[in-house]
Formats: C-alpha cells, structure tokens, sequence
C-alpha cells in the first residue's frame, strides 16, 4: 500500500488551501467584477483533481512507470519550454514580457512546474548510474565528471532566468542539484567549489537585469537597519542605499504577520487582502494564513510540512533502489526549497522571488505537478520496507 500518512497530509493541505483562497481572494473578485466563488471553485477543480491525480499514481508500479512519467515530464516539459517563445500569442500567456503559461482549453499550465519534476527524475535516473563516492578523483575529476550537468543546467538557465524571467525557480533547481549531488557521493570540497560558482552566477544573474537590481534594492533598503546595525559606522555608510522604489509589498506583509499575533484575527477577518497585498491568495498566502490564524496557525502549517517532507525522507530512506532513494529526496528538496524561499521572501529576510507555496497558493499547475511529484513518491513507498 501507499503511504497513507504522506497522501493524506498532502490532502489535507489541498483542501485547507480551498478554504484559503475562499477568504484571501475576497477583495481580487470585487475588483476586477469576478463572481465572488471565482478563484475558490477553480481552486477546489484543482485541488479535487490534484487529489486523484496523486492517488492514482500511487497506484501504480513503480519498475514500469517511475521511468516513463519521469522522463515524459523532463523532456515534455523541456521541449515546451524550448517551444514557448515561438507559439503564437493565442496558446501563450505573456505577463511583463515573459512567457510562462501555455493556454490549453482554457486553463493556462506552466510547464516549468512539471518539468521540475521530470528534472529531479533525470537527475536521480543519471546519478544512481555514474555518481559515486569518488574520494580519489580529486577536485579535477569530480569537475570533469559535473561537466555535461553543467552544460545542460546552463541551458536550464537560460530557458527559465533568460527567457521566462523566472530566476526564483533556477534557485529551486539549483539548489535541488547541489544537495542531490552531494548527497549522491560528491564531496564537501567540490559541494563548496559548486556552491561558489553558483553564488558568483546568481550575482551575475542579478546585475544583468534592471528589474532584479530594483527587486534587490527595495528589499535591502527595508533590511539594512537591522543588518548595518551590527556594523561599524564607517563600514555602514557604504553599504546604505536609498531605494527607489518603497518595498511596499514586503511592508504590507509584515504587517499583515504581526496583525496576526498569537491566534490571528480569525477566517475571514483580515484586513490586508483589501487591496493592500495584490497577491496575497498566490503569493503571499503565508502572509494572509499569519494574519487570520496567527503564529499558531502558522505553526501548524509548518509542522504539516515538516511531517510531509519527513514522511518523504523516510520513504527515500527505506527503499533499496538508489534511483528510487534519489528520486524521492528530490522531490522533498523541491519542496522544502520553494516553501523556504516563499517564507523568507514574506518576512523580508530575502528578496521576493515570485515562488508559490506548495499545495497551498493558488494556480493549478503548481498544484497539479506537487500532486504528481508526491504522488511519484507514493507509488515508490510500495517499495519501501516497514
């Protein structure tokens, strides 16, 4: 049998998410004249089917279709994203000159959500083949060896931070990657070696585009009291900014938090999704959760994922395939990352990065690919020993 207790934890978070989007979504509807069930229903059609989609694949075998779903979504998802700047503006959604959605029956999809998943596979398929403990390569070999992961990560790159405009989901990747690695038998120092390279790209990255530059700007310039603070003054004055553009949206959200307190202002009852937090149901619905169920209900969201991600790990750690184990670490990363990346945005202690919580923020393809990722990993806990 799957693993009861990580399907319905997912679960549980899907359909806490409907009742989400039902309260957070109440002042987007009156704006722009949507019927006031608009976003709740079609994330109830999302969630009901990510529900089904995710047992149904746990039903599965896994020696037959682990392989096939895995590499479907890496090279559909790839080859989507190759295609997307070339499809005509009827099939493809375009939002600040980036194209990320392909309109299909009148859903929009982002195949880099999917295709995430697909990445974990291959990454998990390869490693499982060709990475191993390799203590006597040196750095030299294990870069040789990194070499065409690097080349097509590049590409990754580009397809997503170049073309999308989407650096927050590199990150996610990236991230993925490197902990992949090491856990697949890299070493430290060569862990450390990719940690720089990608440390130097991201700031690369960054300077090369002016939207990036202002998003860093105005999240430094709400941070810097509380970092400069720490510093001498002479070192303080250098590093002070004037921003040009006030972090408004970081600003409401911390307010919304602090709104919040201890039990919150209760379902329905916060203020800030009028209008002051734009995408406070996509988003920032960590932000919207903090101000109508406070720290507590915070707390239980948190504590749900950590169950769900050890629940992940403890399958990786009890199956006996390597592809299998690799596979299912992936996924968790994929998670934790993104929801870590979305809460440190909300709070201010990063930049904002455009990541949506996990099963929780509207949209359906982030939902559905969630889905289909755990629901891979349940269709691999038959495999794991109890």
């Amino acid at each position: 049998m799957p693993d009861r207790a990580l399907f319905v934890t997912a679960s549980t978070l899907i359909a806490f998410s409907i009742v989400m989007i039902y309260s957070l979504s109440a002042y987007t509807v009156i704006l722009f004249d949507y019927a006031p069930m608009h976003f709740a229903l079609r994330q109830l059609v999302y969630g009901l089917f990510s529900i089904v989609l995710m047992w149904s694949i746990a039903q599965l075998d896994p020696d037959v279709w682990l392989g096939r779903l895995g590499f479907l979504l890496f090279l559909g998802g790839l080859a989507l994203m190759i295609a997307m700047p070339f499809m005509p503006a009827s099939l493809v959604t375009e939002v600040g000159g980036a194209k990320r959605w392909i309109r299909v029956a009148g859903v929009s999809l982002a195949p880099v959500e999917f295709f995430k998943v697909g990445f974990v596979y291959f990454l998990a398929w390869s490693f499982s083949r060709k990475i191993r403990h390799h203590s006597t390569l040196g750095i030299k070999g294990e870069i040789r060896q990194f070499l065409p992961y690097a080349a097509f990560f590049l590409l990754v790159m580009v397809l997503i931070a170049v073309m999308q405009k989407d650096l927050g989901q590199v990150m996610v990747l990236a991230m993925t990657l490197l902990f992949m690695l090491m856990l697949a038998g890299s070493s430290f120092r060569f862990f450390l070696v990719l940690m720089g390279v990608a440390f130097l790209a991201f700031v690369v990255f960054i300077f090369t585009a002016q939207h990036r530059v202002a998003r860093i700007l105005s999240w430094w310039s709400l941070a810097q009291d509380s970092i400069l603070s720490l510093l001498p003054e002479f070192i303080a004055s250098h590093l002070r900014v004037q921003a040009h553009e006030e972090p408004w949206q970081i600003g409401h959200s911390l307010n919304a938090i602090h709104n919040g307190g201890l039990i919150g202002a209760g379902l329905g009852n916060g203020t800030f999704k009028l209008g002051f937090l734009s995408e406070v149901h996509t988003d920032f619905v960590l932000a919207g959760i903090a101000e109508e169920f406070g720290f507590l209900g915070v707390a239980i969201i948190v504590g749900m994922f950590i169950w769900l991600l050890m629940r992940i790990f403890k399958i990786a750690n009890r199956v006996d395939s390597n592809r299998y184990a690799f596979f299912s670490v992936g996924i968790g990363l994929l998670l934790a990352f993104a929801f870590l990346l979305n809460a440190f945005g909300i709070s201010g202690i990063t930049p904002i990065k455009g990541i949506s919580v996990p099963l929780l923020s509207y949209g359906g393809s982030a939902m559905m690919a969630a889905a289909v990722g755990i629901g891979m990993v349940l269709m691999v806990s038959k495999k794991a020993r109890y």
